[in-house]
């Protein structure tokens, strides 16, 4: 049977910085946050669309397409079957007019469950919480398979809306309305981590002032921190380590980090790598050295949040302590420390590998290693070269250095081929 590529979706993926796997990622997550079930996609059910062979996918599939991209199916390339008025779906205005309605009448239901005088307002519960936040651990999960995706910045976005729309949607205990509250901010410095991670400093911002007064309607001193602490980072990226040691401190004084040393280990990590830019040097290492103690210090048992449990560990200390040594010129330490964080992370951390591996090529490289470097810098995974902001720029200013430390070496010829085939299969 002939098919038809749809050039169109393939477009829309090239534009928006998508591989196969990751939009299947992207649509799996948004699935999970609809339908309340994380979706079974894969980068061939992806590839099966690009190529024409699935010109209509499922309803719920659909959905969470026109999700992601704010787009209906018919304006991604798809083909509805038949050409019935009851199975085309509706063109874009309609779609739009449609998606408003509904958005109104979720908020008018949410209004009349809490109107006093109706039959039964809704009680919202701890139940309505633990759904929330598995659907936290989902977003948590994909970010560090991934990172930096808009799509993954617009779902924790759009769930933070969820969580303060079950505000409105009946009657709470002051405990469950600060659950949600926390909720709320958790998915919200989520969205503002991701456009950190992306290099989308404004938006990054914007997300920040909102986490932050969620936070403190909250109370919630671990969503408090982690809100401060992104900010932190945030700032140094931008080049700013004294709004990044400000920011950081906010983090740092908080009184969770009294109770325990893990936050203290973290808060101190982050100071490192910021010190690390101020070039501070006796800050920096005495900044490790503290966290290294407090992470000693720290009951492996105790309770702490998801999004702490699943990245912070001895191997992101090494990768904190590595960019700070990278910014001082210490290539030498920064090495050592790179790999040994590289045979510390677990797994899942895909992206934190890949900034790891460029990281410990640009240390490489400022050794003279230029083609133990090359090999380095060419470990790296064809999604993550082409599509996070933070590898990509970090893996073109490793090719500039290259070019200027060997130019016209066969090593720089092993490096631009493998950087173009890294565009042709991503």
């Amino acid at each position: 049977m002939h098919t038809t590529r749809n050039t169109v979706l393939e477009a829309w993926m090239k534009e928006h910085g998508h591989s196969s796997n990751s939009l299947a990622d992207a649509v799996n997550t948004t699935l999970g946050c609809l339908t309340g079930r994380t979706g079974g996609l894969d980068g061939s059910s992806v590839r099966d669309w690009k190529a024409g062979r699935v010109k209509w996918p499922k309803s719920a599939t659909r959905k969470a397409l026109e999700e992601i991209t704010g787009l209906p199916a018919t304006a991604l390339g798809f083909e509805p079957r038949g050409t019935s008025s009851t199975s085309a779906p509706p063109q874009e205005g309609t779609d739009t007019m449609k998606r408003r309605t509904l958005v109104g009448g979720i908020a008018a239901a949410a209004t009349a469950a809490a109107a006093p005088g109706t039959a039964t307002p809704r009680r919202i519960g701890m139940s309505d919480v633990d759904r929330l936040k598995k659907r936290f651990a989902d977003i948590i999960a994909s970010d560090h398979r991934h990172g930096g995706q808009l799509s993954l910045e617009r779902q924790a976005a759009a769930l933070a809306d969820k969580a303060l729309n079950l505000q409105n949607a009946g009657t709470a205990t002051q405990r469950v309305r600060g659950n949600l509250y926390a909720a709320a901010a958790a998915f919200r410095s989520s969205a503002m981590w991701a456009a950190i991670d992306g290099r989308r400093y404004g938006d990054a911002k914007a997300h920040m002032r909102e986490a932050q007064a969620l936070a403190e309607m909250s109370g919630d001193q671990a969503i408090k921190f982690r809100i401060w602490s992104h900010t932190g980072t945030m700032y140094r990226h931008m080049g700013r380590p004294a709004d990044a040691l400000a920011a950081n401190d906010v983090a740092r004084n908080l009184h969770i980090t009294r109770r325990d040393p893990m936050f203290a280990s973290l808060g101190l990590a982050r100071q490192t790598a910021i010190q690390g830019l101020a070039q501070d040097r006796t800050g920096t290492h005495r900044a490790f050295d503290q966290a290294q103690d407090a992470m000693f210090r720290a009951d492996p048992g105790a309770f702490r949040p998801v999004w702490m449990l699943a990245f912070y560990d001895q191997a992101e200390l090494d990768s904190l302590a590595l960019s700070a040594n990278l910014s001082l010129g210490d290539y030498q330490t920064a090495e050592f420390h790179a790999h040994r964080c590289l045979s510390e992370l677990r797994p899942h951390m895909v992206r934190s590998r890949a900034i790891a591996t460029t990281r410990l090529a640009h240390a490489q490289l400022a050794q003279g290693e230029v083609d133990a470097a090359t090999a380095t810098a060419m470990r790296v995974p064809a999604d993550a070269a082409t599509q996070h902001a933070r590898v990509s720029r970090m893996l073109q200013e490793f090719g500039a250095a290259l070019r200027a430390t060997a130019p016209g070496s066969p090593t720089v010829q092993t490096w631009t081929e493998h950087v173009a085939a890294w565009r042709i299969t991503a």
